[in-house]
């Protein structure tokens, strides 16, 4: 009886290790660069947790989390909301990243071009926004070279030579090596508004402030009135709280990918 006892006891703590060491493991990364190893980063088997737990451990204490922040809007540009959150952004003189689908620049020119023009930051979401994790690799570099060069041909901000975001953050590791071989850096984010969902502009000014990292990668998006009502608020606060707006280009040059994937929580921002 004993001995069913202690190796009941034995599984119990396996198991509860197990659990704790796949929690502490998981995939966190919004940001992979050309330089780094995706397996690693956002592998599941036991090599890339493991790797990812010694990387913690060992460069947690080394690395700078600054309070910047990087505005990042997703789709578009889209003729009715667009115009009404660069009007936003060009008032609080709060620069942003945006990420275009080619497809769409293609049918708003003029649209893609105001927002090089006010000073914003455009980045490669694709030509016609598909799953990345359902295509094959050809299909990936298709979809990723039609958009850059679609942009390239309205605007001229590197960015989108250089930067990309999967459509609705779907990808495999073999989609982020594919960008990664093109010199893309991935960029996700630190920070979901959920504002993809029909939601106030409070509810999505509340999931940003309790979300907020340092430094923060907001994902938000370009063609709902509710995301563009919440602007100011969430300016407001994070200003009060210290932090600088930035692009993501800016915030990626100022700090290290690894500052970025481990950003801590900032509970300030919500206490403010």
């Amino acid at each position: 009886m004993q001995t069913v006892f202690t190796a009941l006891v034995v599984l119990t703590l396996v198991f509860a290790g197990t659990r704790e060491f796949k929690h502490m493991t998981e995939p966190t990364s919004a940001v992979i660069t050309p330089q780094m190893n995706a397996d690693d980063e956002l592998g599941t088997g036991v090599g890339a947790r493991v790797h990812r737990l010694l990387e913690r451990t060992t460069s947690h204490a080394a690395a700078d989390h600054p309070k910047l922040i990087a505005l990042t809007f997703d789709d578009g540009p889209y003729p009715m909301f667009t115009p009404l959150l660069l009007d936003e952004l060009h008032a609080l003189n709060v620069p942003a990243t945006f990420f275009l689908i080619g497809r769409d620049a293609e049918q708003w020119p003029e649209l893609a071009q105001r927002i090089e023009a006010d000073g914003n930051e455009i980045a490669d979401h694709t030509y016609s926004h598909p799953n990345l994790d359902q295509e094959t690799p050809a299909q990936v570099r298709d979809e990723i070279t039609r958009g850059r060069d679609v942009l390239w041909s309205l605007v001229h901000d590197p960015s989108v030579r250089t930067m990309m975001r999967p459509p609705h953050g779907r990808y495999t590791v073999q989609t982020l090596q594919t960008a990664q071989q093109m010199g893309y850096d991935v960029v996700l984010w630190t920070d979901d508004t959920g504002d993809w969902r029909t939601v106030t502009a409070e509810t999505i000014e509340n999931g940003v402030v309790k979300n907020a990292t340092s430094p923060d990668i907001v994902l938000m998006h370009s063609g709902k009135l509710a995301t563009v009502q919440a602007i100011p608020a969430i300016v407001d606060r994070f200003r009060r709280a210290g932090y600088t707006f930035v692009t993501a280009g800016e915030l990626l040059r100022r700090v290290t990918p690894y500052a970025v994937n481990h950003a801590p929580h900032d509970k300030r921002v919500s206490a403010d």
